[in-house]
């Protein structure tokens, strides 16, 4: 233990930064404890983010497929509308369930959690408000990882059944038969998919004229068509001046929009950005200030500007991904202790689990242009493979992007099922500076989404040679 500290390593947050870091320092022999202020550990990652809304999704999929197995889509719909909590209890298995391994995982390496709510009282000193009372913990190096909270809609607060944001999507007692989302990025595109898969009416409002505009353009095209034709409607190019709460019977809200529109809903969905959870850390006490959306800036190391505060994860800002984060706060452990560790890798996947997923690694076609870099697209379509068939998904599609001189491969893009554990295949073989040559010579599992692979290489190849 360093200079008469509590710990060596202390971790705000226990979401993957925070639980990620506590066990690297812990497996370095170092004294360590996380904080978390939530009633489980796992962060907002298990309790209002990535693990609920995941486990939602499966389980609005597990109940189409049963529906219409059983030729009762329309009363097994009017069923989970006026009981939604029968499809919630799912979720909340899944959230105990994970919590419990973080918090097994975390006790097997001796990391002490600490409930309750972080404040600083100095740089090297924080304080920690719970139920049970307050407790003052000091540590040499401490780590950053509160995550975020959603922004608060304007004019109008919180009101359960009228207007929620993701935190409280998923308490609903029932089901809206209309719902508008205000925000088209990946949590607004997520939860509205879901939705409409569930015979909701859908509206999504943003004002950019496009979402998802980092993914791939054929990719978003796909999506949009796609939730286009379960039901869902975007107003895009459109700004959200106020939401008004009409109190009339029934109850319900109005969205008024820049350009004069208004939207009635029973239900809105505010997902139009996320800030830093910093605002009640006191980081002035420790020296430190964070920018208008409540992130912290940190070094290629993860070190705050204060050299032995580092911070991971959300908080930090793009690529807010629970994969990178969990990677941050590894990286950031291993800097604070002097251990060796190179920078993450570039080539991370990024998932958006909307219906139907989507997923990606490396670049898409517009940066590759802004680039002026050159490249020849391959492109394998689900209804040309077995396994599309199979599973009947005849709309779903991988294109993998390779340097026209070189070979190698650029990227891969995928919208469809199974999109996020297919994506992995690109991932090794671009980690690995591979190229078209792998792909033509590998042989892959039939009936697999995997020979999607192998279909788009010789549809590159074939260009390639033309």
């Amino acid at each position: 233990m360093e200079d008469g500290y509590d710990y060596d390593w202390l971790c705000i947050g226990s979401g993957p930064a925070g639980q990620r870091a506590a066990v690297q320092a812990a497996k370095l022999g170092k004294r360590t404890a996380v904080i978390e202020r939530g009633h489980i550990v796992g962060g907002v990652c298990v309790d209002t983010g990535t693990i609920p809304s995941k486990t939602f999704r499966e389980a609005v999929i597990s109940l189409e497929r049963s529906a219409l197995r059983n030729g009762s889509y329309r009363h097994s719909l009017s069923d989970v509308r006026t009981n939604a909590q029968a499809l919630f209890s799912r979720v909340a298995e899944v959230e105990q369930s994970q919590a419990d391994v973080v918090a097994d995982q975390l006790r097997r390496n001796e990391v002490t959690v600490l409930m309750g709510e972080a404040s600083f009282r100095d740089p090297h000193t924080v304080t920690v408000m719970s139920a049970d009372g307050c407790r003052v913990v000091s540590a040499a190096n401490i780590l950053i990882a509160v995550g975020t909270i959603p922004a608060l809609p304007p004019g109008a607060s919180i009101e359960p059944d009228l207007v929620v944001t993701s935190d409280e999507l998923l308490q609903l007692a029932c089901l809206p038969r209309r719902l508008a989302v205000v925000g088209a990025g990946v949590i607004g595109m997520e939860y509205a998919s879901m939705f409409a898969a569930l015979g909701v009416e859908v509206t999504v409002v943003d004002k950019r004229e496009r979402p998802l505009e980092f993914l791939d353009g054929e990719l978003v095209d796909e999506l949009l068509h796609q939730m286009r034709n379960t039901g869902v409607t975007f107003r895009l190019g459109e700004t959200v001046t106020r939401l008004d709460i009409i109190e009339e019977h029934p109850r319900r809200v109005v969205i008024l929009l820049e350009s004069g529109k208004r939207l009635a809903s029973e239900l809105v969905l505010f997902s139009a950005g996320r800030e830093g959870a910093t605002k009640r850390l006191n980081l002035a006490a420790a020296g430190l200030e964070a920018d208008e959306r409540g992130r912290l800036a940190v070094d290629q190391h993860y070190r705050t500007a204060v050299p032995h505060i580092f911070a991971g994860g959300d908080v930090i800002g793009f690529p807010s991904l629970a994969a990178t984060s969990a990677e941050q706060g590894r990286l950031a452990a291993c800097h604070a202790f002097g251990v060796e560790a190179g920078p993450m890798v570039g080539h991370f996947p990024i998932g958006v689990y909307t219906i139907p997923e989507v997923s990606t690694v490396g670049e898409p076609e517009h940066v590759l242009t802004v680039k002026k870099i050159p490249y020849e697209s391959g492109v394998a379509r689900y209804r040309e493979i077995a396994r599309g068939h199979i599973l009947g998904d005849d709309s779903g599609f991988l294109k993998m992007l390779f340097h026209r001189e070189s070979r190698r491969l650029l990227g891969v893009h995928v919208v469809g099922t199974g999109a996020t554990e297919l994506i992995h295949i690109g991932q090794a073989v671009l980690g690995l500076q591979g190229g078209l040559e792998y792909f033509l010579t590998t042989a892959f599992n039939y009936p697999t989404l995997a020979e999607c692979y192998k279909v788009a290489a010789l549809d590159a190849y074939n260009k390639l040679v033309s």
